[in-house]
C-alpha cells in the first residue's frame, strides 16, 4: 500500500504530516509510526501528525512522537494549522482539538501561525530552574551560554533522573538577553536536542517573564532553527491570552510503501 504524507517543519522542528479524515492511517499502529519517522528507515521527523474529521471543530490533530508516544506539539499544532490550509478545511481561522484540549489558532498569507496555548496558573520555582508545563512539561535551566551546552548529555541526565524517569520531561537550556531569549531543548519522545520546540520556547518566555516581572508583553526566542515570538498578558499570577507565534513551512509531498 502506497501512503500519501507531506512534510512541513516550524523553525526546523519536522513532521510528517497524514490527511486521515477518510480514517485510512492506522493511529494504533505504533511500529509504523516509529519506522516513518526514522531518519535512516524510514522518511525522518520529530513526529507524526493525523488531521482527521471532528464534529463542532475544523479538525482534530492527532500527534505522535518519534517513539510513538502521544503529546501536546506547539510548532507541530502550527504546521497542522498550515496542512489545513493547504487542503482547504480552512482559511485564516482553525478550531482543533489536540492532546490537552481545544485550541484557536491564526494563519497570515506568509505561513505564520499565531497559536492560541492555554493559560498557565501554576509554576514550580527552585534555586537554578524552573518547571512550567505548557502542555507538555517543561523543565527551564538558566545558563550563561547555551551554545557551549552538551544539550543531549546534560538533557537526558535530567529526563531521566529519579523524579523524571518514568514520565520524563522536556529540557530547556535559555540564556537570558533583554527581550529576547536563546534557547536549546532535549525533547523527551525524541530523545535527542531538537532544533525547535513550540511548548518549551513557551515555557521559557513564561520563565523569563515571571523572572522579571513582567505583565505583558511579547518575547523573541532565538531556537536553533528559527526565531519565534511568545505574547502573554499575567493576570493575578496566571499567565493568559498566550500565543506562540512563528512561520510554518511545506517543505516536499511524497509517497512510501507500507
Amino acid at each position: 500500500m502506497l501512503l500519501e504524507f507531506y512534510k512541513y517543519q516550524g523553525t526546523g522542528n519536522d513532521f510528517i504530516m497524514i490527511d486521515n479524515r477518510h480514517n485510512a492511517f492506522d493511529r494504533k499502529d505504533l511500529k509504523l509510526i516509529k519506522r516513518l519517522c526514522d531518519r535512516k528507515y524510514g522518511i525522518g521527523a520529530d513526529g507524526l501528525i493525523l488531521i482527521e474529521n471532528l464534529e463542532g471543530l475544523d479538525f482534530n490533530m492527532i500527534y505522535f512522537n518519534a517513539d510513538g508516544s502521544q503529546s501536546f506539539c506547539g510548532n507541530g499544532s502550527r504546521c497542522a494549522v498550515a496542512f489545513s490550509k493547504y487542503l482547504g478545511i480552512i482559511t485564516k481561522e482553525a478550531k482543533f482539538l489536540s492532546t490537552d484540549g481545544e485550541h484557536s489558532a491564526w494563519i497570515n498569507e506568509d505561513g505564520e501561525v499565531s497559536l492560541k496555548m492555554h493559560d498557565v496558573e501554576k509554576i514550580e520555582k527552585g534555586k537554578d530552574y524552573y518547571f512550567i508545563n505548557t502542555g507538555s512539561p517543561h523543565y527551564i535551566v538558566q545558563v550563561d551560554n547555551v551554545q557551549s551546552i552538551n544539550v543531549k548529555e546534560k538533557g537526558a541526565a535530567i529526563r531521566y533522573n529519579e523524579r523524571f524517569k518514568d514520565k520524563g520531561t522536556n529540557v530547556n537550556f535559555v540564556s537570558f538577553e533583554d527581550k529576547s531569549l536563546n534557547i536549546r531543548t532535549y525533547e523527551r519522545g525524541v530523545e535527542d536536542e531538537t532544533l525547535s520546540c513550540g511548548t518549551g520556547v513557551t515555557a521559557a518566555a513564561l520563565s523569563y517573564a515571571d523572572a522579571k516581572n513582567i505583565l505583558d508583553d511579547k518575547i523573541q526566542v532565538n531556537a536553533v532553527g528559527g526565531r519565534l515570538q511568545v505574547e502573554f498578558k499575567k493576570v493575578d499570577n496566571i499567565f493568559k491570552n498566550i500565543c506562540l507565534i512563528g512561520p510554518s513551512k511545506f517543505v516536499y509531498k511524497g509517497r512510501i510503501e507500507i
